[in-house]
């Protein structure tokens, strides 16, 4: 059996393993002529990494790599592509599995999920989307454990099921149409998750959002929507489920009333499994964040300085806005997702934001939507995140908040968002 793995990242090591030990003859594809490969493996590296794949007898891509560049250069092998996503949901021996998607808020959501399995008792596997690729995970798990999947749209483009047993979607909202086609291409990419659930299956969903809404529909299980009942929701400042309090809302350690959304989603997934409500409490209560979304790095000279980076949308730095009530430094910008800015700028405007840091290929274009609102404390230019830092800290008195959440990519001048935010952070440290 010849396999091709296009794109070596994360998900191309863990899929080049697996078909190795399948007793399988694996080539990596990838465009870097600079990959460093175990010896056992064929390569195809550099600008031709896409010819003449129809050589292979399966087609492993990875989730950055979309189906349509394969298909261009190879327009006959659509039926030998696969993911690793695939590969995992078909070998995987528990049925005790749990997928979380949408846009933002689904890492937030698996790991609590996770969180609150552990507490009760169970054996979790977690990974997908989150770091750990599925197929990493395959070999440790048994029959009763439980797994919970964080799974992107890039994952879920070509998904054929079989779905998990619990799908999950939180809030959607435009994102990735830079990668996809356009907003339907990437809702239905989305759908695959609940589109081959079985009648036995649950699908959670956020009913007050018309797109996780319309997403669950695709599943033919019994749909279950949270923030509202028979779901868990807020109801006087008490998360409650099924007539049960779980706690009150001045016990969640997390940051953003948005997070509230987060949690509601993950008591709701997690009460189809159990009903312990202590250790559902005992997360809750104690979980403050992944790295990168509202990470509090430093409070120096009265100023909190807090890390983002994760909110690559507007929909997210605006609710990053929203979490805090002092005045703001804010850094916004970045590179183009084609998406509109113009929502983020009207936030600014009603959430006691003081200055804008506005950076990168979209800071001109946050600039000007402020001042057509008539807000002119901006400064632009920066591209170094030592620059930055230092000017939020000279802008940013004792009580007020500096905000690392751009609502947009971070290519160009960064790696990636986990590049912007070590840089964010290694600046805060070393401020005096």
């Amino acid at each position: 059996m010849n396999v091709a793995i296009v794109g070596y990242g994360v998900e191309g090591v863990a899929s080049a393993k697996h078909w190795q030990a399948l007793g399988a003859h694996v080539t990596i594809c990838d465009q870097s002529e600079a990959l460093e490969l175990p010896s056992e493996y064929h390569r195809q590296l550099g600008t031709a990494y896409l010819n003449s794949l129809d050589q292979f007898d399966i087609i492993v891509r990875s989730a950055g790599i979309h189906p349509r560049l394969i298909l261009a250069e190879n327009p006959g092998v659509k039926d030998k592509i696969t993911t690793s996503v695939q590969e995992f949901f078909e070998k995987c021996p528990s049925k005790n599995t749990i997928g979380v998607t949408g846009t933002k808020g689904k890492g937030t959501t698996s790991t609590l999920i996770a969180k609150m399995l552990e507490k009760s008792g169970k054996k979790v596997h977690l990974g997908g989307n989150i770091g750990i690729a599925p197929l990493e995970l395959l070999p440790g798990i048994q029959a009763d454990d439980y797994v919970v999947l964080e799974l992107s749209s890039f994952q879920l483009e070509d998904f054929k099921g079989p779905s998990p047993h619990i799908a999950v979607c939180v809030m959607v909202a435009p994102e990735h149409l830079n990668w996809h086609a356009d907003m339907d291409e990437y809702l239905a990419a989305k759908s695959q998750l609940f589109a081959h659930q079985s009648s036995d299956d649950t699908a959670i969903y956020f009913e007050d959002d018309e797109f996780s809404t319309a997403i669950a529909a695709h599943s033919p299980g019994k749909r279950i929507p949270y923030y509202q009942l028979p779901g868990a929701l807020v109801d006087n400042d008490t998360i409650t489920i099924d007539g049960t309090t779980i706690c009150s809302v001045d016990d969640v350690a997390l940051k953003g009333r948005h997070n509230w959304q987060n949690i509601c989603a993950a008591v709701t997934a997690v009460w189809q499994v159990t009903k312990d409500q202590a250790a559902i409490a005992s997360v809750i209560s104690s979980f403050t964040g992944l790295e990168h979304r509202l990470e509090l790095v430093r409070t120096l000279q009265g100023v909190s300085y807090y890390d983002d980076s994760f909110a690559t949308t507007p929909e997210t730095a605006t609710a990053a806005l929203e979490a805090f009530s002092e005045p703001k430094v804010v850094i916004l910008g970045g590179s183009d997702k084609g998406v509109s800015l113009e929502p983020l700028a009207e936030a600014v405007t009603t959430n006691n934001v003081k200055h804008v840091l506005a950076i990168g290929d979209m800071g001109p274009v946050i600039a000007d939507y402020l001042r057509q609102r008539n807000y002119t404390a901006i400064t632009e230019g920066l591209t170094t995140m030592v620059d930055m830092v230092q000017a939020a800290q000279k802008l940013a008195k004792d009580g007020d908040v500096v905000l690392l959440s751009t609502g947009c990519a971070s290519f160009g001048l960064f790696k990636d968002y986990k590049d912007r935010g070590n840089q964010f952070k290694a600046a805060v440290q070393a401020l005096v």
